[in-house]
C-alpha cells in the first residue's frame, strides 16, 4: 500500500481502524461498540474456556464436512461440464442462478427437508461453496491451452494422461481460486446455518452473547471468525500463487 509516496505495511490500514474503534469505544458513543482493548481482553478470556472449545469443534466439523462434499462433487462436475458441451449448457444455467441467488433464503427449505441439526448446517456449507468451485473448474478447463491438448493427442496420450498431465494442471490456478472463494463462502454458510437452523457451535455463542448484551465477547467472536476465514483463504491463496508462478515459468 502506497501512502504519501511511501510504501506502508498492509496491516497499517487495520491499525488505523483499530485506533478509530478504540476512540469510539472510549467515547461511549454507542453501547454496542465497546473499546477495542476490551474486545481483545474478552477474546483472551473466552478462548481457553471449555465452552468455546466445544463450540469451535462442532463448527469446524460442520465446515470440514461441507467443504469436503463441495470439493468431491464440485470439481468432477466442473470437469464434466467443461468437456461435455451439452451438459455444460444445461447445468451452467443452474450454477449461475445459484451463485447469484441468496442461499440463505433456502435455509428454511433445508430445515423442512432435512430437519434441525448439524446435517442441515453441513448441507448449508456445501451449497454456499460448491457452485463457485464448479464454475471456476469449468472455466479453468475451458481455457486450457488447445495446442498442448493437440500435442498430447499426437504423441498418443491416453485420456487419463490428457486429464492428469495437461488439462488438470492447466486449470489448477482457476480451481484453487474457486476453492479459495468457496472456503470464504463456506465460513459464511456455517455461521448462517448455526444461527438460523441449529443453535449449536459458534452460532450458539453468537446467540448467547447477543441476548445477554455481552458486546465485548460478541465482537471478540466476530474477530475470531474473521481471522479464521482470512487464515484459511490466505493458505489457499499461497498455493494459488505458487501454482501461477510455476505455470508462467513453464
Amino acid at each position: 500500500m502506497i501512502l504519501f509516496g511511501k510504501r506502508m505495511p498492509i496491516f497499517f490500514s487495520l491499525a488505523v481502524w483499530f485506533v478509530l474503534w478504540e476512540t469510539v469505544g472510549r467515547a461511549k458513543l454507542s453501547t454496542i461498540v465497546p473499546p477495542f482493548s476490551s474486545v481483545i481482553t474478552a477474546a483472551i478470556t473466552i478462548i481457553p474456556t471449555a465452552k468455546f472449545g466445544a463450540a469451535v469443534a462442532i463448527s469446524l466439523r460442520s465446515f470440514a464436512l461441507g467443504m469436503a462434499l463441495a470439493l468431491l462433487l464440485g470439481i468432477p462436475i466442473g470437469v464434466v461440464m467443461a468437456r461435455v458441451a451439452s451438459l455444460g449448457k444445461i447445468l451452467g444455467l443452474w450454477v449461475n442462478i445459484f451463485i447469484s441467488a441468496p442461499i440463505s433464503a433456502l435455509v428454511p427449505v433445508l430445515m423442512a427437508l432435512i430437519g434441525i441439526g448439524e446435517s442441515t448446517v453441513v448441507v448449508t456449507v456445501f451449497l454456499f461453496a460448491v457452485f463457485v468451485i464448479i464454475l471456476d473448474t469449468r472455466v479453468g478447463l475451458q481455457q486450457a491451452d488447445r495446442s498442448l491438448v493437440e500435442m498430447a493427442r499426437c504423441f498418443g496420450a491416453t485420456r487419463w494422461q490428457l486429464y492428469t498431465k495437461i488439462l488438470f494442471l492447466s486449470a489448477l490456478p482457476e480451481i484453487l481460486a474457486g476453492i479459495r472463494l468457496g472456503v470464504i463462502r463456506g465460513v459464511k454458510g456455517v455461521v448462517i446455518g448455526q444461527l438460523l437452523v441449529a443453535i449449536i457451535g459458534v452460532g450458539e455463542l453468537f446467540e448467547l452473547y447477543s441476548q445477554h448484551f455481552l458486546m465485548e465477547e460478541f465482537w471478540a467472536l466476530v474477530i475470531i471468525v474473521f481471522c479464521f476465514a482470512f487464515a484459511v483463504s490466505e493458505s489457499v491463496a499461497y498455493f494459488e500463487r505458487r501454482v501461477e508462478y510455476y505455470a508462467s515459468a513453464r
